[in-house]
């Protein structure tokens, strides 16, 4: 907890408007539950230079989903799509004994296999898509007001304190 109570503050003493900093952290959630997996700091760092935002916010932002939130959100994110998108069944039978790892090895070299693997396991990719899609956007809007409020209260009540 205390880490990101750290990284919380470390979002307080940066010298730039409440706004800006709302926008690179709400940049940074949208990045880190886009369904986008692997290229969420690669990707909020280049959004957030493209954009002229703070790197270092964005990439706070980003770690809203880490190792602990990760699971329950993408579970989250599929349940969502799936219910958006009208899939009753999200994931397919499982061989749970059949699966080893030269068996998954193989079938990304045969693309037969390679295609009927997707096929059956679409229905958990959409929905992961579309549901990850959502709820990034629902929580970078909601990240924006929350941090832009805090912020604009914290320098409200630190340039008091300084007079």
């Amino acid at each position: 907890m205390t880490y990101f109570r750290d990284k919380f503050k470390s979002i307080l003493i940066i010298k730039d408007s409440p706004h800006r900093i709302a926008l690179a952290f709400a940049l940074g959630v949208f990045v880190g539950i886009s369904p986008f997996l692997g290229l969420h700091y690669i990707g909020a760092f280049f959004l957030a230079w493209l954009f002229r935002l703070n790197k270092l916010v964005a990439i706070v932002g980003v770690s809203v989903n880490n190792p602990w939130t990760i699971v329950p959100l993408s579970t989250f994110s599929v349940w969502i799509g799936a219910k958006m998108m009208g899939i009753k069944e999200v994931l397919p039978e499982i061989d749970w004994a059949g699966i080893t790892f030269t068996k998954i090895a193989g079938k990304f070299t045969d693309f037969a296999s390679l295609t009927i693997m997707t096929k059956k396991l679409w229905p958990v990719i959409s929905s992961f898509f579309v549901g990850s899609m959502l709820a990034c956007t629902v929580s970078a809007i909601a990240s924006y007001f929350i941090i832009q409020i805090l912020l604009a209260k914290y320098k409200k009540e630190e340039t008091c304190s300084i007079n």
